[in-house]
């Protein structure tokens, strides 16, 4: 029998399932949406239930259809959306609150608070974070304040806190959700942890003046693993829905198994990712690099036995969110019409759109700025936002970009890009003019769910060697600039100018 190793994607929008082979090609996928929940304004919640029935799911689909046994699968890989935080009783298995989704902006005030107690250098150093909302700490500390006791379907009235302290209520990201369905067993890894401003990512272990600052009990936190574990973190039950023993052997971040995914082994290697928002990551080696300009420091990841490799990052909350947005006014009724529509027209007409729907990340840092259109006139049409739409997302990845090379000290000649907006190739030929910059496209785009397969694939032997990886590598299509310089400079300035009018929007009417 071929073997192959299959990868769980768990992202912002919806589950998928692929199964790899030794090339790193594709032979098997499945992908199903979940429901995503706005309680109130600012709030993003996802039912963690419906993510694990989606997760078996899209595995039984993928195999079907391709027509692979569960005993074909040398390993599983898990990734996963960053930052999303689920609470769990350990005893039924049920989360107490739904999860709450890294976009989500209801702890913004308790930011604030900790900025003001002067925790903002603290937590910077030990973390490699910005103190942000974005983060999984502060989300799991409401959950801790809010979650109905009545939901936990039990029948002893001990307070949420109490059973936490007692490693009753487990705590974890989805990845972690995800290993403790599939294994049993409470295990994260170190990219993310690293997410979780909970984690000292220079002393590798959960931070004891963090965790009771935001009053999380240790017994509820996952043990911490490298991202390719040799020991493996378990394996799904042999009577259990995959009907096979598979050890689940790999786990990334979705960013960080990005830059797995992209062979960005080598400090220097960079990557950039589109999906619901950008994440742009920097190998930086065994160096955790401190940011002066607005980037994270985190984990990149780790293999058995070997030391951490740390990356730059700058994390942009909303690119593909722009593109799903001009869905959801009727602008466009796809995703694949955005390309014909911007190549349309010859410019924007002078219009800027700055997709600050959950306040600005990397470089900027603003929980309260809004989504602002500026520069329309009766003359636009829709074309020109389509096409600012487009524009925004490779202005927001120049931001981080100047950012990233004043930080690691480097020109950057040459970025590796992957996720769903990839496959336009207008986008890509506006992100080379505007960063000045060469694109560079691979073969297989789907690169985090590569990347995880990649991490539990070496764990288990089912590859050797990084080397092997770096050959299975190939580039669909390369985008060198071709725009001039000054004309691009100077809408990159009109850009920054529409940024500015984006922030510190969403105050309340008391601080008015």
């Amino acid at each position: 029998m071929t073997q192959y190793v299959g990868a769980i994607d768990q992202g912002t929008t919806g589950t998928r399932f692929m199964v790899f082979d030794h090339s790193g090609q594709v032979v098997a996928n499945a992908y199903e949406k979940h429901e995503q929940i706005y309680p109130e304004p600012g709030w993003v919640e996802h039912d963690a239930m419906e993510i694990w029935e989606n997760t078996k799911d899209v595995i039984q689909q993928a195999l079907s259809r391709a027509d692979i046994g569960p005993d074909q699968l040398d390993a599983l890989g898990v990734t996963n959306q960053r930052e999303t935080t689920v609470l769990w009783d350990a005893e039924t298995g049920r989360p107490v609150h739904n999860a709450i989704v890294w976009q989500d902006r209801r702890t913004t005030d308790r930011v604030e608070e900790l900025k003001e107690d002067g925790w903002e250098e603290p937590i910077r150093d030990k973390t490699g974070l910005e103190v942000d909302a974005y983060f999984s700490a502060t989300k799991a500390e409401w959950l801790l304040a809010n979650s109905d006791p009545i939901k936990l379907q039990r029948s002893r009235p001990e307070d949420i806190e109490d059973r936490a302290a007692d490693g009753e209520i487990l705590f974890g990201t989805i990845d972690t959700w995800l290993i403790w369905k599939l294994t049993g067993n409470h295990i994260t890894d170190v990219t993310n942890a690293s997410r979780t401003m909970l984690y000292n990512i220079r002393d590798a272990e959960w931070d004891d003046e963090l965790m009771d600052e935001f009053g999380i009990p240790e017994a509820m936190l996952p043990e911490v693993r490298p991202s390719s574990d040799e020991d493996t973190y378990g394996a799904t039950d042999a009577d259990g829905f995959l009907g096979a023993s598979v050890p689940v052997a790999g786990a990334l971040g979705d960013q960080q198994a990005a830059l797995f995914g992209q062979t960005c082994f080598d400090a220097g290697d960079a990557k950039n990712t589109y999906g619901t928002g950008s994440f742009f990551l920097m190998n930086t080696g065994e160096e955790a690099v401190k940011s002066d300009h607005g980037l994270l420091t985190t984990i990149g990841f780790q293999r058995s036995g070997e030391p951490i490799q740390y990356a730059l990052e700058g994390a942009i909350f909303a690119t593909g969110a722009a593109i799903e947005w001009l869905e959801e006014v009727d602008l466009i009724d796809d995703a694949a019409e955005t390309e014909e529509l911007a190549r349309s027209v010859d410019s924007t007409d002078g219009v800027y759109f700055v997709p600050a729907f959950t306040g600005l990340g990397a470089p900027h840092w603003d929980q309260r700025a809004r989504a602002t259109i500026v520069g329309m006139t009766r003359g636009t049409e829709k074309s020109h936002l389509v096409r600012a739409t487009l524009e925004s997302i490779a202005f927001q990845t120049r931001d981080v970009t100047e950012a990233m090379v004043q930080d690691a000290d480097i020109d950057l000649t040459s970025l590796r890009v992957d996720g769903g907006a990839v496959k336009n190739n207008f986008l890509c030929q506006l992100q080379a003019n505007i960063m000045d910059t060469e694109i560079v496209r691979p073969v297989v785009d789907e690169t985090t769910a590569l990347g995880s397969a990649y991490a539990a694939g070496l764990a288990v032997g089912y590859w050797e060697t990084v080397d092997e990886l770096r050959d299975n590598w190939q580039i669909d299509r390369q985008f060198a600039p071709d725009d001039d310089r000054s004309d691009v400079d100077r809408r990159y300035g009109r850009w920054s100018e529409a940024v500015e009018r984006s922030k510190d929007w969403a105050r309340d009417e008391e601080d008015e």
